[in-house]
Formats: structure tokens, C-alpha cells, sequence
């Protein structure tokens, strides 16, 4: 039989080693070797103290007063202490606990030792030397020596863990949709974005195949994953795949999308895992549309004006008829509405083309709405007999601060849709006053904006089916308007009810 003191050493170093193998949470296993570490060696309390890359730190206590651990923190953390080896911190602890218990107390320690490096010390108070026999010392040698890998462990995975929350909110910040694919090719996480994009969460796609969730409603451009890993891909770790084209989704629409795939090798050169990128090209498919857009709409409503002024000035110079004076007059009549017209346009192209580049510039001074509205009427009457243009401004209408120029801009692009839209009638001008801001509407009686309509009316080039058959124009006024009038810090919209005419307002901060 073995006397009793050597069946605690045995049970001590069995706990030590199965603390090594099962507990991987650092602080509860501190905490154990520490209480492991009282025990063994007679103590009435004890610290262990860690070396870390800005210096030692006490990591777990008990039985310390705290004044003396108040005392001792600071003390550790200052910069000085960083580079102490373990002898010179057992000999500053031992003093300290000396000072402290006035001679009551000693101190016994031991550094903790991992691939041949110190990692911490195990220090104990007690109340007689530090005598030790060689078998006390073998013991706490192997004691160490188990616990200073036990620790090692539990930092490491305390590390892996912090990579994987890190990883995981890296992935779920991120805009772009997202997913993880094994070596088989099944879901093995998904981010946010892509549950937003794709419109299931990662419960629901876990574990489903690729080829189930990625799937087209056309032919997509690029080559689909599967039929490229067939032809051998990857044949190297950096070698990405990319496909786009509109995706099906579980309820409606598809949605445009850009997919890059990157592969994940082991040290054998197999595929281990695919890295997933889906990227919302909704954004990127629209400015395409705009610009086919623009260019369709510029060339065709470009042509016509030059293509009137340069008939009229042909016919003027042709040398076999002569024309009267009626003549003449009227066809420099055209030829001057339709240059007006093409130097209007190409102003509207160059604001928009500023706006892009960066926002537009307010030259800002006292503006009266009333006599900015009356001279705006006064300009567009001529334009037609059929309409009727009224200003209605409450008496003592407040002067605002704003670019005068730019706001008869908007006037008039409103005035002007009116004109065109509204086939007689009256056009009103309209203001309002509210403690924090004036209202200006413009009203006709025409037929009003499609319900359909609303949402695009102030989009760049945009213009209804019924507007590019009845009139001319680039659709830039009203996205011109809204410009200008949020650049104020005001906000523009319709009010329509098709059959009871348009009204357009825009409010401006007084």
C-alpha cells in the first residue's frame, strides 16, 4: 500500500491530467490548477500570474486580501515589468508577501514551462520555508510541467475561438451574399446578406446542394460551377471561377447577381472547400439600362432639332426659288426655337453630367417666390392661348434665402411639362407658408401621372409611354427639379389622381 502523502501526489498529477485533456475554458482551469496547487503545497492562498505581450498579469487569486491584489495589478502591468524573468518575480513577490504579512508569511513558486518557453508562475503563501525535498521537487516539476501544457492548450483554443467569432462577424458585416461550400459541393454556412439576398436562412440551407440553391432562369454568362470542377478546375489554389446572370429565387423575382467562386486546398492539392461570393448587381444592371438609355434618348432627341435647323437653312439657300419675306421669317423662326430647344437640352446634359461628377454649386441670396412665380408666368403666356397661367401667393409671402436662378429653373421645368401635358386649361403656381418651410406647387388639368409612373417620375431619363408619344424631351427636367431642391434641403413629389390633373410640389426650408 502506498502511505497516504503519495496517494494525494498521485491524485493531484491524475487531476492535472484529466484537466489537460477535458477543460478547455482558461480561466476554470486556472482556477483549478491554482486550488490543485494550495493544496499540494500546504498553502493558505495563491496567485498565478501569465506573461503576456505587454507584460504579467494576475490571471486567478484565492484567498488574497484584496488591498494586497489592488496593490500587486498595477504593479505587474507597468512597462518596466515586462521583460522580468521568473527568478526576479519570485524574489519580488516573496518580498512583497514578506513586507506585507511583517514576516508571517513566505512564498513559493513556480514557473510554468511550454515548448521552452515561460508561460506564467504558480504562486503560493505559506505559513513555514520553502524547504523542499527531491521528491517534492520531482513532483512539482511534473505538477508544472502538466499544468504549463494544460494552460498552453486552453490559450490556444481561447485563441481559435476568438479567430471564429472574429470570422463569423466578418461575414455576417459583410454586404456581399456569402457561402461556404464542402468538398461535395454542399452549403456548409451562409452569411446575412446572402439569407437577405436569397430570401431562406442558414437553417434552411445548410447542408443542400449547390446545384439545388444556385440556379438560373436563363443562361448565365461564364461557366457554371459543377461543369467547371468536370474540366479539372482548380488547377491551381488561387484560381477564381466567375458567373453572372439572373438567379432564381424560392418566391419572386430573380435577382441579377455576380458570383465569384474560390477554391480551398488541402496540403494534397484537393479540394477541400469553395468560398462563395454573391453580389447584388441589381445597381450595375440599371446603370446599364440608363446609359443604352441616355445614349437612345440624347441621339433621338438630338437628331431632331438638328435635323429641322439644318432642312430650314438648306431650303433658305437653295439658289432656284426665292422666298418671300413671310417665308424667311418663319423658317428663322423655327430655326431659332429649335437652337433654343438643342441649347436647353445640352444645358440640362451638363447639369446632369455635373451632378454625377459630384453635386451642384448655390450661388444663395434673397429670393421673393411671388415676383420669381410672376415673372415665370409672364415668360411662358406667349407659349400658348390654350392655357391659362395663375400665381396664388398668400399676402406677406416670406423672402427665403436661396439661388434664385436655380429655383426659376425648376419653376419653369414644371411650367413647361404642363404646357406639354395638359392639353388646355389653367396652370397654377401655388404657395403655402409653415413655421419651418414654404410650399410652391404647380397644378394643370390634364390628365394627370399614371399610378405606375409616380415612383420613376424623377429618375434621369426617365419618361412615361404616354410622354414619349405625345412630346419631345430628354426626361431630365423633373430629375433636374429634384436636384436642385434637395441641394436646397428641400424635397420635391406628386400629387396626382390620373383624369384630375398633375400637381408637383417641392418645399423649401425658410
Amino acid at each position: 500500500m502506498l502511505p497516504d502523502f503519495r496517494v494525494r501526489q498521485r491524485d493531484y498529477l491524475l487531476e492535472i491530467a484529466r484537466l489537460l485533456t477535458e477543460e478547455l475554458d482558461l480561466d476554470k482551469l486556472l482556477a483549478r490548477i491554482l486550488k490543485i496547487a494550495i493544496e499540494m503545497l500546504a498553502g493558505q492562498a495563491g496567485l498565478i500570474a501569465l506573461k503576456e505581450t505587454e507584460g504579467w498579469r494576475v490571471a486567478t487569486a484565492q484567498g488574497i486580501p484584496p488591498a494586497f491584489l489592488s496593490y500587486l495589478t498595477p504593479l505587474l502591468t507597468e512597462e518596466k515589468v515586462a521583460d522580468l524573468d521568473v527568478t526576479e518575480l519570485n524574489r519580488m513577490l516573496k518580498e512583497l508577501t514578506y513586507t506585507a504579512s511583517m514576516g508571517l508569511l513566505n512564498g513559493t513558486g513556480i514557473a510554468l514551462v511550454a515548448h521552452g518557453q515561460v508561460i506564467g508562475v504558480i504562486f503560493i503563501f505559506r505559513s513555514y520555508p520553502d524547504l523542499f525535498s527531491a521528491n517534492d521537487k520531482a513532483l512539482l516539476g511534473s505538477f508544472a510541467g502538466q499544468a504549463a501544457i494544460a494552460v498552453h492548450n486552453a490559450r490556444l483554443y481561447r485563441q481559435v475561438n476568438y479567430e471564429k467569432q472574429r470570422l463569423d462577424a466578418l461575414l455576417d458585416s459583410a454586404a456581399d451574399g456569402i457561402m461556404i461550400l464542402n468538398a461535395d459541393l454542399t452549403i456548409e454556412r451562409v452569411n446575412d446578406a446572402f439569407e437577405r439576398i436569397f430570401g431562406r436562412t442558414h437553417d434552411q440551407l445548410a447542408g443542400a446542394p449547390h446545384a439545388d440553391v444556385i440556379r438560373w432562369a436563363r443562361d448565365p454568362i461564364g461557366v457554371p460551377l459543377e461543369e467547371a470542377l468536370a474540366d479539372g478546375w482548380p488547377l491551381t489554389p488561387n484560381a477564381t471561377l466567375y458567373i453572372e446572370g439572373d438567379l432564381k429565387r424560392p418566391e419572386p423575382p430573380t435577382i441579377p447577381v455576380g458570383i465569384t467562386y474560390a477554391p480551398l486546398l488541402n496540403a494534397e492539392g484537393k479540394l477541400r472547400n469553395v468560398t462563395v461570393t454573391v453580389r447584388d448587381i441589381t445597381h450595375f444592371r440599371n446603370a446599364d439600362e440608363v446609359k443604352s438609355t441616355f445614349i437612345s434618348v440624347v441621339s433621338h432627341e438630338l437628331r431632331t432639332p438638328v435635323a429641322l435647323i439644318k432642312g430650314y437653312a438648306s431650303t433658305l439657300r437653295r439658289d432656284d426659288a426665292k422666298w418671300d419675306k413671310r417665308t424667311i421669317s418663319d423658317s428663322l423662326e423655327v430655326i431659332e426655337e429649335e437652337a433654343d430647344r438643342l441649347a436647353k437640352m445640352i444645358d440640362d446634359l451638363l447639369d446632369a453630367s455635373r451632378l454625377q461628377a459630384g453635386g451642384m454649386s448655390l450661388n444663395r441670396a434673397d429670393v421673393a417666390l411671388p415676383a420669381l412665380a410672376s415673372r415665370v408666368i409672364e415668360r411662358f403666356a406667349v407659349q400658348s392661348s390654350k392655357h391659362q397661367l395663375v400665381a396664388d401667393f398668400p399676402e406677406k409671402f416670406p423672402v427665403i434665402l436661396a439661388d434664385e436662378t436655380r429655383i426659376e429653373q425648376v419653376l419653369a421645368n414644371l411650367v413647361s411639362n404642363s404646357l406639354k401635358y395638359a392639353p388646355q386649361g389653367e396652370i397654377r403656381i401655388s404657395g403655402q407658408v409653415r413655421p419651418e418651410q414654404v410650399i410652391v406647387c404647380v397644378s394643370d388639368q390634364g390628365a394627370g401621372i399614371e399610378a405606375k409612373d409616380l415612383p420613376h417620375i424623377f429618375d434621369r431619363f426617365y419618361r412615361s409611354t404616354n410622354a414619349v408619344k405625345q412630346t419631345k424631351g430628354a426626361g431630365l427636367g423633373l430629375y433636374l427639379a429634384r436636384a436642385i431642391v434637395e441641394a436646397h434641403g428641400g424635397r420635391i413629389w406628386a400629387d396626382s389622381s390620373t383624369g384630375t390633373g398633375a400637381k408637383i410640389c417641392f418645399s423649401l426650408p425658410r
